[in-house]
């Protein structure tokens, strides 16, 4: 289904209002909130940008990629505040070659750097945390601005981009251009723009396009092009993911690290925290948090990237593929259940806390204002919904990797086989997300 076929959706797309009348508003609860973090309440419990960033709007954020792909990357105010350094002081340099090369390993480092500082130093527990990691987010982002042309931030560095990619694959919308009459085209006003409407911030050409990873459905190319060749499609979540032409190795990389990363969000938030602690501190001699959690935090990394690597040497016995061939190119069905996993996980900061943005949001103008529970619904109710999120995710994996097989390998002696190894190490991470989620969890404010 072509959404641009709707009149009233291409016309409002091709306005002048859109995307601006949801970035401004974003660009203002961003303010608010960065306000709080630096100079409200103290507490997390009492504070409304502690409830805003961790409460709504992380646990809010998979679900816009799922539905949405990468439309809060249009919105997003850093995005904003890049394009307006870009237009005031922009020096619009190249993209440097480091960064395109390097740039989603640089991503997935910033992202497990992020996770590994927060339970360092309580990012998510202390209001000036969370606004001292949002300014030094805004800092790079105006460096990168005032330097380099477009939105190199948000392609090539963006520890939240590379999320959004990898999750937007498995999205439900996807922007693609009539490949025929693109290549009939000279003008190119989709990448270098046309008047007052800008080219694609993300460098891409929606002509030869086949990804959603990188677009952030701004709607500059749907403004600019004179042939109306781009279209806006509703699709089966996970399909993309189905058909990868050039799977890489670093995707798949943080696919699997993002599994990790979930684990340990959980655990730490687990009564079972505490014995694994007293256990590493056994055996290391030592009561610092700073060890065992990372430890723990190596621990959690490490397996999941092993058990990846060991199921695609043995697929390779049977598709006649390297390890880390293999590795590259069924990561990808990992992406549903990752996405999962994390939305369950934070479903239920949203579901058993969730008031407390209504309650914090109260305190800004009722002075002293105290509301009662925070939790939206009951703790049996979250987990029946936790646990059919799992579900769907391993069904959405498990498809996946039999289409990504079934692409690569139904011609080769045995290379449907290859597909059973994969679908033993999901139903695995499947349950080890089950059972965690059987345990109680502590809240985040």
């Amino acid at each position: 289904m072509n959404l641009l076929g709707i009149g009233a959706v291409k016309g409002f797309i091709r306005s002048r209002w859109f995307p601006g009348v949801f970035q401004w508003p974003t660009a203002f609860v961003f303010a608010v909130v960065i306000y709080q973090l630096l100079y409200g309440p103290a507490s997390a419990h009492e504070n409304f940008g502690t409830a805003m960033t961790w409460v709504l709007w992380w646990p809010v954020i998979p679900l816009v990629f799922l539905l949405l792909g990468r439309f809060w990357c249009a919105v997003c105010p850093f995005a904003t505040l890049s394009d307006l350094v870009q237009k005031w002081v922009g020096n619009n340099r190249p993209v440097p070659v480091f960064l395109k090369k390097y740039g989603i390993w640089i991503i997935d480092g910033l992202f497990i750097l992020i996770t590994w500082a927060d339970h360092i130093f309580g990012i998510v527990e202390s209001p000036r945390g969370s606004g001292v990691l949002l300014i030094m987010i805004i800092t790079g982002v105006v460096a990168s601005g005032a330097f380099f042309e477009r939105r190199t931030w948000c392609r090539y560095l963006c520890f939240l981009g590379g999320l959004s990619g990898n999750y937007s694959r498995a999205g439900a919308l996807e922007l693609r251009a009539n490949g025929e009459n693109c290549a009939r085209c000279r003008d190119r006003y989709c990448y270098r723009g046309k008047g007052d409407v800008p080219g694609c911030p993300m460098f891409e050409l929606p002509g030869s396009m086949d990804s959603s990873a990188k677009c952030n459905l701004c709607g500059n190319c749907i403004k600019n092009c004179p042939n109306d060749s781009v279209s806006l499609k509703v699709r089966v979540p996970s399909k993309e993911l189905w058909f990868i032409k050039k799977p890489r190795f670093e995707e798949s990389f943080l696919a699997i690290i993002i599994m990790g990363i979930v684990f340990v969000q959980n655990i730490t938030m687990l009564e079972i925290w505490k014995d694994a602690q007293s256990f590493i501190e056994g055996v290391t001699g030592t009561s610092s948090y700073a060890v065992t959690f990372t430890i723990t935090f190596a621990i959690a990394m490490i397996v999941p990237v092993l058990a990846l690597y060991l199921t695609s040497r043995l697929a390779g016995i049977y598709n006649k593929e390297t390890a880390l061939s293999n590795f590259a190119i069924f990561g990808y069905a990992l992406i549903p259940l990752d996405l999962a996993g994390h939305v369950a996980h934070n479903l239920f900061h949203l579901l058993a806390e969730g008031k407390s943005v209504l309650y914090t949001g109260l305190a800004l103008v009722v002075p002293g204002y105290h509301g009662g529970s925070a939790a939206v619904l009951s703790g049996a109710a979250i987990q029946a919904l936790q646990f059919a999120l799992i579900g769907l995710g391993l069904a959405a994996s498990l498809y996946t990797a039999y289409r990504i097989n079934f692409a690569n390998f139904r011609e080769r002696v045995w290379g449907a086989a290859s597909f059973a190894p994969y679908a033993g190490l999901l139903v695995v991470l499947a349950a080890v997300n089950i059972y965690l989620f059987t345990l109680p969890m502590s809240m985040r404010m």
